[in-house]
């Protein structure tokens, strides 16, 4: 069993009054059970905008490293509209 670390914290009264409803109405047994509840879905997200983040900035690099590389191609905006009607029309045509 993981260690436990008794903590005070402070916030809004709006949100207080979320918490106590909330054990008061019977969804959770304590406001303590709603704040463990609260950080997991905190570090479950967080860790979703990290992994997001992460690969975000290696699809950059992967820009970077094209534009060092000469890899480019002129943009075409009458191009891209058409692959995208393409792709769209394909796409419905297949579902």
């Amino acid at each position: 069993m993981p260690s436990i670390e008794r903590m005070t914290i402070t916030m809004p009264s709006e949100m207080a009054a979320l918490l106590k409803d909330a054990v008061q109405t019977g969804d959770y047994a304590s406001t303590s059970e709603v704040v463990r509840e609260a950080v997991r879905d905190w570090r479950s997200k967080r860790a979703l905008a990290l992994n997001e983040l992460a690969k975000l900035k290696a699809e950059i690099d992967q820009g970077l490293a094209d534009i060092d590389a000469g890899r480019l191609v002129d943009l075409d905006p009458d191009r891209i509209i058409s692959e995208g009607r393409r792709r769209l029309a394909d796409s419905s045509a297949s579902g």
